[in-house]
């Protein structure tokens, strides 16, 4: 596949290893040991039990008839939010979980925005008995209160980013802080494709599963082999890169991201990276980011928190850079319109973030022939307050 990693890990210019001396020895180990652990036959059979008999998968691939009605084409829905814990998230985090296990490590630290990740992170910890801390913004906690809950009830130790603005890019700060301080013991389990190599690697293959699923289900939904579109989500960009995986290397699938684009891509409230972000290093990894003239990271907003990040991960800043997949910036007007239709058409609420992917409909013109894959990302039960307060 050309689309995958070197092994520096190196999409193009983007990505790499960029982290403290402190940490060297854990990335290094990292590096060295989590193909031959995640490729080794006891792993699989592990991994993939527990996607089947606890996740739930393989999820569906759903017809949706009246959304379709409405939009003159074929709109199919990856239910990633029928996920156990009810987002994509969990693939993932049973992954590196037990990557953490076989490497032996007593400590689990995770960073969440909407709350999704820092759930499935303290889901499989509990599963397996290892602690766990969750950082999380202290807006974020306030806009995510029932998944906060759900966390500690799970077990984990919530850990409140009091700084800059409160909100994903300081809960990743704060965990980052935290590893470099107590590197000993510790596994940093990174929720989207972010971070030093090998970590958007790693987290791409784990979400590999759900493009792996669309093609093997597509002729049973559709009667066709490959889809014309895949759409999904971007704040740091793992559903969306798991929805692309399979289909990178076939130019005839469309691929689209659907960025948050805020109040308005220039307006000072956003999170649209491809429009205003430039190449540079932030936690871990060089990429495309936000960042003021003199280089320093700036503020990003979404009325989405899992969206609310001023960068995407260095596969879909090269995915955007060769103009292999294209970058739609949905504002929060247009993710709240998308997301209450969908709850209106086919009872289905989504996350916020998976209304970003559904508002695409409104700025794409599609043929009645053609099939559409939207992933699903998750489920809305975490956004009710904020659809139900939006103006």
């Amino acid at each position: 596949m050309k689309f995958e990693v070197t092994e520096k890990g190196y999409y193009g210019t983007f990505g790499g290893s960029y982290v403290p001396e402190t940490l060297i020895s854990n990335i290094e180990e990292l590096q060295n040991k989590y193909l031959k652990i995640i490729d080794s036959a006891a792993f699989k059979k592990e991994f993939l039990w527990l996607l089947k008999h606890y996740t739930g998968r393989p999820t569906p691939l759903y017809y949706a008839q009246r959304l379709s009605e409405m939009y003159g084409t074929k709109i199919l829905l990856k239910r990633e939010d029928l996920c156990h814990t009810g987002s994509h998230k969990i693939n993932n985090t049973i992954g590196q979980a037990l990557l953490a296990k076989t490497l032996g490590k007593k400590h689990i630290i995770a960073e969440t925005g909407a709350g999704s990740h820092g759930v499935a992170t303290a889901t499989v910890c509990a599963l397996l008995g290892i602690s766990c801390s969750v950082f999380i913004g202290e807006k974020d906690i306030e806009r995510q209160q029932s998944n906060v809950k759900r966390m500690q009830m799970l077990g984990a130790t919530v850990i409140p980013a009091k700084s800059g603005s409160k909100t994903l890019k300081d809960a990743t700060n704060e965990a980052l802080r935290y590893w470099i301080n107590n590197p000993e013991d510790v596994y940093y389990l990174i929720g989207s494709v972010f971070g030093p190599h090998p970590y958007p690697a790693m987290v791409t293959k784990f979400q590999s599963v759900i493009s792996s699923e669309i093609l093997n289900q597509l002729y049973q939904v559709a009667g066709r082999t490959i889809p014309d579109y895949v759409i999904a989500c971007v704040g740091g960009g793992s559903n969306a890169a798991g929805s692309f995986y399979h289909f990178l290397d076939l130019p005839e699938v469309k691929l689209i991201g659907a960025e948050a684009a805020g109040h308005g891509i220039v307006s000072g409230m956003s999170a649209a990276t491809t429009y205003l972000g430039r190449p540079g290093v932030i936690h871990g990894c060089k990429t495309l980011f936000i960042q003021s003239d003199d280089g320093q990271i700036a503020e990003a907003h979404s009325i989405s928190a899992g969206l609310d990040y001023p960068g995407i991960g260095p596969l879909h800043s090269r995915l955007h850079e060769i103009k292999r997949a294209e970058y739609i910036p949905v504002t929060d007007d247009e993710a709240i319109k998308a997301g209450l239709l969908l709850a209106a058409k086919e009872g289905i609420i989504p996350a916020l973030e998976s209304a970003h992917a559904l508002a695409v409909l409104e700025k794409k013109k599609f043929e009645r022939d053609e099939v559409i894959v939207i992933c699903l990302s998750g489920r809305g039960d975490k956004d009710l307050s904020t659809y139900e307060n939006y103006n």
